[in-house]
């Protein structure tokens, strides 16, 4: 017999949504929904409550690139393998457990989840060869409804439609400037350039990711806007990638983020190593 306080089980997946995600992530828009969480995650920055517990644990300063990795790898074993499956369980559990180490407020776990829901859809809005669909807009909220089930989020919106409003209210309510933003958006951007361009260009593309911000983003990290001609000049780059794409379709071989080589991992990880530990 179960306990009548015991907590209920998180709600199941329907296997089609599983594999809209999937597909989503790893095929149709691969490198589109990279980015998108990857801004997801610098909008939460945005949040002094977020950024001052972010700089407290002195991850950014140390070892920003192993932060970074292990959020990737933790969110692409739950994309890739499904949510119950052995490997998504265990990601998630490895999240539970760092996220268990401080005391964070339901409301800046669910808007992080939020981010996660709203910030690949708008992204795709404006700069993918196509917008998803609303099918696929509803098996990207299912799963993510589902994901924070599993993380003890509570008060989780019961729709996408909430969800956006949700999103939306909780930024302008609560996004504002904190030296702490600005420190954790900084070593963010360089380490993201740092992908694609050499230690000494690094400067030179920082105004190509501010003409990515909108204003309130923008006044919450303390940055200035990127001149009017560079937001313009990205905006039509974008543009001109997604007519590109949409002629090539979409890829045929999924593009797994569980298999890319990574500086941090030359000999390959485990998932209960990933993250951070007492």
């Amino acid at each position: 017999m179960i306990p009548q306080d015991a907590p209920a089980a998180p709600p199941a997946v329907e296997p089609e949504v599983e594999a809209a995600v999937r597909r989503l992530a790893t095929l149709e828009f691969s490198w589109d929904i990279e980015k998108a969480l990857e801004f997801a995650l610098f909008r939460t920055y945005a949040v002094p409550e977020i950024s001052g517990l972010l700089a407290r644990t002195g991850e950014f300063a140390r070892r920003p690139r192993k932060r970074y990795d292990d959020t990737a790898l933790i969110i692409a074993e739950i994309g890739e393998n499904g949510l119950d499956s052995a490997r998504g369980a265990a990601a998630v559990a490895r999240m539970n457990a760092m996220h268990g180490r401080y005391r964070i407020a339901n409301a800046e776990m669910l808007y992080v989840l939020t981010t996660f829901v709203c910030e690949p859809i708008r992204w795709l809005e404006r700069h993918g060869r196509r917008p998803m669909t609303e099918a696929e807009r509803r098996a990207w909220f299912e799963h993510h409804r589902a994901l924070g089930a599993r993380m003890g989020i509570e008060d989780i919106p019961g729709s996408l439609e909430e969800t956006l409003r949700w999103n939306a209210a909780y930024e302008a309510g609560r996004f504002r400037f904190a030296q702490t933003n600005r420190e954790v958006a900084d070593r963010t951007v360089d380490l993201l350039l740092g992908f694609y361009l050499p230690r000494p260009l690094i400067p030179l593309g920082r105004p190509v990711v501010r003409a990515l911000m909108d204003p309130p983003l923008l006044a919450a990290m303390g940055f200035a806007p990127a001149p009017g001609w560079l937001q313009r000049l990205v905006a039509g780059g974008l543009a001109l990638r997604a007519r590109v794409l949409r002629r090539l379709g979409p890829r045929r071989t999924p593009r797994l983020l569980t298999r890319a080589k990574r500086p941090t991992y030359p000999e390959g990880y485990r998932i209960e190593e990933l993250g951070t530990f007492r």
